[in-house]
């Protein structure tokens, strides 16, 4: 009787190890994909005022000529 409770104490811990491993995986997921969001913005953000800045340079080029 032993060798069988055993076994299922072994395989209720080894299931609640994965449990906790997946919450881990998530929970690392979820912030992964905050900073890549972020990210973006910044990238997006920066995009604009290159596009902004080239036509000020544009701009300032026409008037010198």
């Amino acid at each position: 009787m032993f060798w069988p409770m055993l076994a299922i104490a072994l395989g209720f811990a080894g299931i609640a190890v994965l449990g906790v491993l997946g919450i881990r995986v998530f929970v690392e997921a979820e912030r992964l994909g905050r900073q890549v969001e972020a990210g973006s913005r910044r990238i997006s953000r920066a995009a604009e005022e290159l596009e902004r800045a080239a036509a000020d340079a544009a701009r300032t080029g026409d008037a010198l000529r």
